[in-house]
């Protein structure tokens, strides 16, 4: 049996989880096997920088955690499994998919995107869906277009009463 002491370090371990996940967006699931050290650390650098982290936790704790939080995830509870946590909803989920595309061995399992699990299709939806700055930047382009065509018709418009006096 257990000690007193570990079962409690474990209970903190799950309640580490379950605050982790309500405080985050975009929570993803994946199995790092077969990425070496360095690969990891570069995976860990890229995500500090859009305010995420990685951690690796034994699945028996996730899964206490998942019920905790009454979240399906059994299915995907095997294997070396390591999680991520971002503040962000979209940005973690890019810098991740964009590594799987270059390194195989790293596969994204199902993830919690604003508190409901989501497959690796809709995760893959989301990373195809462009930054903030370039939505922001479709937009401006296309109400400047509105602007554009009203000087143009504005323009001839005033030299049109020009060429009536």
């Amino acid at each position: 049996m257990a000690s007193e002491r570990i079962l409690e370090e474990k209970k903190q371990v799950v309640k580490e989880i379950v605050d982790k996940v309500k405080n985050s967006e975009s929570v993803i699931l994946f199995q790092y096997q077969g990425l070496t050290v360095s690969e990891l650390t570069e995976l860990r650098n890229k995500l500090k920088e859009v305010n995420s982290e990685v951690k690796v936790y034994k699945n028996t704790l996730l899964k206490r955690a998942c019920d905790e939080l009454k979240v399906d995830m059994n299915g995907f509870l095997e294997g070396p499994n390591a999680i991520l946590f971002g503040e962000d909803l979209l940005e973690p989920i890019k810098v991740i998919s964009n590594f799987a595309k270059d390194h195989d061995k790293l596969e994204i399992r199902v993830g919690i995107l604003s508190g409901s699990v989501s497959d690796v299709n809709v995760i893959r939806e989301y990373a195809s869906i462009p930054s903030r700055d370039g939505l922001l930047t479709m937009l401006a382009s296309g109400m400047i277009q509105y602007v554009r065509d009203l000087s143009i018709a504005l323009n001839l418009y005033a030299e049109k009463m020009e060429g009536e006096e």
